[in-house]
């Protein structure tokens, strides 16, 4: 139970079974959806999902640069980006979420009350690493990614834009994806009276995500023990 609670009540038989073996404890799928059933445990990934909101497009002239190369693993950094709504007290605030495509890492956020350009600024600033670090920001042709101050900010740190094609979420798949998880494991059930209450529960979060959450895509691993693994060469799409 103590695995199930901390994952915010997220992990179903699978990822439950890879945190007891990274505890020593091996046993089956089998009996864990067992125990389980006995306790009332019912991952939300069992309940229907959130479903997007439509958003204003821009019209800018930038090609698709990623071509939906969603390397784990890859040399190359690149920052795959998007916003979603999450409603407080009546209200709606929004996340802007920017994450680390090689390793799936969240590598900023920022948590605002309105839907643009600085909402993504505020969190560009807020990345740890050198934003010259950088080779590649994708998002997709939300209105709050045109914007002339994101433009100087990628011409001064020399980072390449992608933009998705219009009405096609899946050049930005796994941005989409991860609003999917952050939906259920974090939004779900949970009611934020105002916006520094979501501030700060988003960012225990995010550092669970980082530390300690179990992906799937990362061989079961979370984004910063992959990072201290040897280069892999495998692919997810």
């Amino acid at each position: 139970m103590t695995i199930f609670n901390r994952s915010y009540q997220s992990y179903g038989t699978r990822r439950i079974r890879f945190a007891l073996r990274q505890s020593g404890i091996c046993v089956s799928r089998r009996y864990i959806a067992r125990v389980m059933k006995s306790l009332s445990l019912t991952s939300k990934y069992t309940v229907k999902r959130y479903r997007a909101r439509q958003t204003a497009s821009n019209s800018a002239a930038i090609a698709n640069q990623l071509q939906r190369q969603f390397d784990v693993g890859t040399e190359r950094q690149i920052i795959v980006a998007d916003l979603t709504y999450i409603r407080v007290n009546q209200c709606l605030n929004y996340l802007c979420v920017l994450l680390n495509l090689s390793n799936r890492q969240i590598a900023s956020y920022s948590v605002g009350q309105h839907k643009t350009a600085g909402l993504v600024m505020s969190a560009l600033s807020r990345i740890k690493q050198p934003l010259s670090s950088f080779n590649l920001f994708h998002s997709d042709r939300g209105k709050e990614f045109d914007n002339q101050l994101l433009d100087e900010c990628f011409n001064t740190f020399n980072i390449q834009r992608s933009l998705s094609k219009k009405g096609c979420p899946y050049d930005n798949a796994v941005a989409e994806a991860t609003f999917k998880t952050i939906k259920t494991e974090f939004v779900k059930g949970k009611k934020f009276v105002t916006t520094e209450e979501l501030r700060q529960s988003f960012a225990a979060y995010a550092y669970w995500y980082n530390h300690k959450r179990l992906h799937s895509s990362l061989g079961y691993l979370p984004p910063i023990e992959f990072n201290k693994q040897p280069p892999l060469n495998f692919v997810v799409l």
